[in-house]
């Protein structure tokens, strides 16, 4: 009996002593990258972060999700940062994390909301719990996400910002993770939203080298027009005093909206299942007698039908599409990035007046409210539609090397039109043709989910890479485009989940199958409407 007791001291501390060696041998395989030299940028950190050990090194503003209990669970990994500086104003910086343990042998690039101005640990975080070697950036500046005053007379960074920054990160991250791991990089992927989707399409446009796979939530990527519509909003909500709609008159619009057009679909479920349908008019709930918060006076009904109608110059042409009706009530409605708690404070109004001040005129002073649209955005185009916008229809390099592209968005996006991404998607069709596009790329619309998140419907399906709660292709549209990459199976219709709260131990709420646009999820009829079995995907309207 003392013979195995010793024996398994004598194993215990052969294993520790094992585990403590290969623990300092991946320290100092991870430290030894401070020494590679990368093209027109430098390593300045090459750091073993032991499990659970990670905290930001530098504080993380309101806009990106700072999840301490999601650091806690976070393995073992080699946290490098990178500075790159492409042009004579550039300072870019870049984070690669590299897995120690169980790397899955793929690359995720992770993209930035806003003006962006800071790294996104939390989608990176998420990354490597999931295997990833993940890479994130600044994109060339610091600075909150609604704050574009970094731009103000400088354009190589607004250029860096608009597309440079992704792929120098792209790039450096590859070169990093192959001294790392040698050969061993099976497969790239990006996947991010708003912004973020506007990054997702800029490099499937300029850099089809860049990423197999590419999913790109709710993209903000028509940005000239969709932030001279952020100043359509402004001045029709602010220009006359009392066309103001306060966001305590939402719930009215809401509840209005779905007496009208909810049932249209089969369902009374508070969801609009193709917004496009309804026809709500304003002028129904005008007030008749004292104001209220239960109705619109004669000028907030003109305001709101302009909203819904969409920005146009002076001669009726449109200039972005308008705010779907369905999308006005919730956290993440209009009084986050329409109304605002006070005119002018919404976000769209805080993106609008930063783009045109600091990026378009170059003048801290610029004001919205005088604004000719329509002289606005020529200029706009002038300057920054080469820079920021990510139009190009024609994706055939990118399709030609092998890659997927996954376009999503929530019908109720307060913050861009849903209306835009199914414009873009429609100019891939006309341009390369349905069977070449159909080869290679998928548009899926989610009806009830807000910005890249919440509302009322289903708004959890695996967008922004596998979560704990998405584990198979059927309900994650990161694993989908990686089987889609890596086996040819092509994806179909997505299982979206609404959780009662965050993360899997939370209750399920109701799952509704996306289905590949221009179908769209029909009840059957009978059974119970928050299980998607009860649903099938049929025809829908282009």
């Amino acid at each position: 009996m003392k013979r195995i007791f010793v024996a398994a001291v004598i194993a215990t501390l052969l294993a520790s002593a094992c585990f403590g060696q290969k623990g300092a041998l991946k320290a100092e395989a991870c430290e030894r990258l401070a020494r590679v030299a990368l093209p027109g940028a430098k390593i300045t950190l090459a750091l073993h972060v032991a499990a659970t050990a990670f905290t930001p090194s530098t504080p993380v503003t309101q806009w990106n999700a700072n999840d301490a209990a999601l650091y806690k669970r976070l393995p073992g990994f080699c946290r490098v940062a990178i500075e790159a500086r492409p042009s004579s104003d550039s300072d870019i910086k870049i984070e690669v994390w590299l897995p120690v343990g169980d790397w899955n042998g793929k690359f995720q690039g992770r993209g930035n909301g806003g003006f962006a101005g800071e790294i996104d640990y939390h989608a990176m975080a998420v990354a490597v719990h999931e295997g990833y070697a993940t890479a994130g950036t600044d994109t060339g500046h610091a600075a909150a996400g609604t704050d574009a005053r970094w731009a103000l007379g400088h354009l190589e960074k607004i250029t860096d910002y608009g597309y440079r920054a992704i792929h120098e990160m792209t790039l450096n991250a590859k070169a990093v993770i192959k001294e790392y791991y040698g050969n061993h990089l099976r497969h790239s992927y990006f996947a991010s939203c708003s912004n973020g989707g506007r990054q997702a399409l800029m490099e499937a446009q300029r850099f089809p080298a860049d990423y197999d796979g590419i999913i790109a939530g709710a993209p903000a990527n028509y940005w000239t027009h969709l932030l001279t519509s952020a100043v359509w909003d402004a001045q029709v909500t602010t220009s006359d005093e009392a066309s103001y709609i306060p966001s305590s008159k939402l719930p009215a619009i809401a509840r209005a909206v779905n007496d009208a057009c909810d049932a249209q679909d089969g369902v009374s479920d508070g969801i609009l299942n193709d917004p496009r349908k309804c026809h709500f008019d304003p002028a129904a709930i005008v007030c008749k007698a004292e104001e209220s918060d239960q109705c619109l006076t004669a000028a907030q009904v003109t305001a709101l039908k302009k909203l819904y109608e969409g920005a146009h110059d002076s001669h009726g042409g449109r200039i972005f599409p308008g705010l779907l009706p369905g999308a006005e009530d919730g956290p993440g409605g209009w009084s986050l990035w329409i109304t605002g708690p006070a005119p002018g404070k919404s976000l769209l109004f805080a993106f609008g007046n930063g783009f045109y001040s600091d990026m378009v005129y170059d003048k801290a002073d610029w004001s919205y409210k005088d604004a000719d649209l329509g002289e606005a955005v020529k200029a706009a185009d002038a300057k920054m539609a080469k820079i920021l916008n990510a139009t190009d229809a024609n994706l055939a390099p990118f399709k030609t090397r092998g890659g997927k592209l996954v376009i999503y968005h929530g019908w109720d996006d307060p913050a861009i039109s849903a209306l835009n991404s199914i414009d873009y998607y429609g100019s891939v069709v006309s341009t390369m043709g349905r069977e070449n596009t159909n080869a290679f790329a998928r548009l899926y619309m989610a009806p009830g989910m807000q910005h890249c998140g919440g509302g009322p419907g289903p708004d959890s399906f695996g967008q922004e890479g596998p979560t704990p709660i998405a584990k198979d292709a059927g309900h994650s549209l990161q694993l989908s485009i990686e089987q889609w990459v890596e086996r040819g199976t092509a994806p179909s219709a997505i299982i979206a989940t609404k959780y009662a709260g965050r993360g899997a131990s939370e209750d399920v709420q109701m799952t509704r199958p996306l289905c590949a646009y221009p179908q769209i999820a029909k009840y059957k009829g009978s059974g119970d409407p928050n299980d998607a079995g009860n649903f099938a995907c049929v025809a829908g309207e282009e």
